[in-house]
């Protein structure tokens, strides 16, 4: 079916749809511009289906092909491929924004339903470069015009780099970011990718450990897990003409079998020896950390600031990756990501919905990204390095300041044995505190889909005795930590030294340490809710916690607190309970290490 839209044409979408499928440096208030085409051409779309080869099976992908007006075979353009975020399907108002978005651009687009969503066929298999990527390749050879759809339709207009060579980028968040990892590691042809809000490790995301030690598992984050894993499976096995390929078998409907048992295991709260093997294999399988060595394509990373799914640190280690093996690279900390954050036209931020291309910051880095790549228009101005949304600006032209890269740690503050964070350690009093855990969760970070549903949510708390908590004097003046802190610290839990190495990692201790913005009057910041969950490797050693970055501005008249606590209740926690104390001399003390970004 072929239909002639214009950029008139209405692109809906919410917020929380968008969000889940697009969903030491000086620093200056951000001029940038690129030149771009405006949204002024016309277009047709039409419904396309392929049958394709993808790992050891064959799938049908349903995609729909924007051609701009006037583009032929001798009016050649480039082409923008994408697909949906998580749960979603190439007929959603995000994703099919961005076909809209690039075709009145002038760019021929192909977005389509990844595998096991909307009307593609095949099992969840969440992001395989094996499978998805191997898929996503064919619709490669489909832009290059060495083949057809299922119904013969052809793509000879696309602009060409060789024979077999379309010039293609990709662009989409979340779920529809890591695929663009994903593509360009099995084929090199892709020519520019921009992944938004995704993930670099879905060991980190879903079970992560910020001690570092990724043979050592980390704390379950049941919320958000369960939530997509049931947003997977609910699909009905009765639905009219739904593909027979999109269903395994019970108790694991519709996502490939070891990314079920993953979940199985996940949800005992057990980590035996003899499952860790096959639970590292699944994640690693679908992790960009394990196979970005093979991406060559120019890479614009777009992260929120607001995601405790996939926080800033994800984005953080694929831009140190990709730049350190040569792969041009650049990355923004926009405001939104799976938490929530701004959209609205007042933030100046990027809202696909609203087509706000050209008069968001993050939608001229995308078109100058693709003008340098797709178009190669050599003296194009990609942008700086780094660049990121600054919430305490009330100028949308002036709330993005750059770097030449992400700052590093350059201010230390010391953990007193009296409670106080103080910054000299000959002010550290000696002295020792204690915790413990209940066999219930304590403390409360998030409710992890209240955010991108727009519902209310009880503000963070602790609750007395089952934390720990270091406190400043109010700063004399405001200072912006950009970037994530680091912790460093010892703690004693005699309970868990005892069954540390009992063969099942659940046994070692678990605890989350996270930083506070107290305000004059003792109101509570969490930071977009975001804390640092650890299990600790070993409690007789030094324990280091890398937290999740931030970009806030600490105003003066403020303290930070920096807390230590047993539990959370979006997360899996202790096995029994395992009190803990910590003990700081001027000698032996805790350091806390922040990005600090001066004026």
């Amino acid at each position: 079916m072929e239909v002639l839209v214009s950029r008139r044409s209405r692109v809906s979408g919410s917020r929380a749809a968008l969000a889940l499928a697009v969903g030491a440096a000086l620093t200056a208030p951000l001029a940038f511009t690129a030149p771009a085409a405006a949204a002024t051409g016309q277009y047709t779309v039409t419904a396309l289906k392929f049958t394709v080869r993808a790992g050891a099976g064959t799938c049908t992908i349903d995609a729909d092909l924007y051609r701009p007006a006037g583009v032929d075979r001798r009016h050649t353009a480039p082409a923008v491929l994408a697909t949906n975020g998580f749960g979603g399907s190439k007929s959603d108002g995000s994703t099919d924004a961005i076909g809209k978005a690039f075709a009145a651009r002038g760019y021929v687009g192909l977005v389509y339903s990844g595998l096991g969503f909307g009307g593609s066929g095949c099992l969840i298999s969440l992001d395989d470069p094996r499978v998805d990527g191997a898929a996503a390749s064919r619709l490669v050879d489909f832009l290059a015009g060495t083949r057809a759809a299922d119904d013969g339709t052809k793509a000879d207009y696309v602009t060409r780099d060789g024979r077999d060579d379309p010039r293609v980028g990709m662009i989409g968040g979340s779920y529809g970011g890591a695929i663009q990892l994903a593509t360009a590691a099995v084929d090199h042809r892709v020519d520019a990718l921009v992944p938004l809000i995704t993930w670099n490790d879905l060991s980190y995301s879903l079970d992560p450990n910020n001690a570092g030690v990724r043979a050592v598992p980390g704390a379950f984050k049941w919320q958000w897990t369960n939530a997509f894993y049931l947003i997977g499976e609910h699909q009905p096995v009765t639905a009219p003409n739904l593909d027979p390929s999109r269903i395994n078998s019970i108790p694991c409907l519709h996502f490939v079998s070891n990314a079920c048992e993953t979940m199985r295991t996940l949800n005992t709260g057990s980590y035996p020896d003899d499952k860790m093997g096959p639970l590292r294999s699944c994640a690693d399988s679908v992790s960009p950390v394990s196979y970005l060595s093979k991406v060559e394509a120019p890479t614009l990373l777009v992260q929120g600031q607001a995601d405790s799914l996939f926080n800033l640190n994800e984005a953080t280690a694929t831009y140190k990756t990709l730049k350190a093996q040569g792969t041009p690279t650049k990355m923004i900390w926009q405001s939104w990501g799976h938490s929530g954050g701004r959209t609205d036209p007042a933030s100046g931020e990027l809202n696909l919905s609203q087509g706000n291309l050209e008069t968001s910051y993050v939608g001229r880095r995308i078109l100058a990204w693709f003008d340098r790549y797709l178009q190669h228009r050599r003296g194009v101005d990609t942008g700086p390095s780094f660049a990121y949304y600054r919430d305490w600006i009330a100028d949308p032209n002036s709330t993005y300041a750059t770097a030449s890269r992400v700052p590093a740690l350059s201010d230390k503050l010391y953990l007193s044995g009296d409670g106080k964070l103080v910054d000299n350690r000959g002010k550290v009093v000696p002295g020792s505190r204690e915790y413990r855990n209940a066999l219930v969760p304590t403390s409360h970070s998030e409710n992890s889909l209240a955010g991108a549903a727009g519902l209310p949510d009880p503000a963070p708390y602790d609750t007395e005795g089952t934390y720990l908590g270091w406190t400043s004097e109010p700063l004399t003046r405001s200072v912006d930590v950009i970037g994530a802190p680091k912790a460093t610290l010892r703690v004693t839990s005699p309970a868990t030294e005892l069954v540390q190495n009992s063969g099942d990692a659940a046994d070692k201790l678990v605890l989350f340490a996270k930083l506070y913005d107290v305000a004059p009057d003792g109101t509570k910041t969490l930071v977009h809710r975001l804390v640092a969950p650890v299990r600790v490797p070993d409690v007789t050693k030094t324990l280091t916690i890398s937290l999740p970055g931030i970009v806030h501005r600490y105003e003066a008249g403020h303290r930070l607190q920096f807390v230590v606590a047993a539990s959370d209740d979006a997360y899996f926690g202790n096995k029994g309970v395992k009190p803990v104390t910590i003990t700081n001399s001027p000698r032996h003390t805790g350091v806390l290490e922040l990005p600090v970004v001066g004026d």
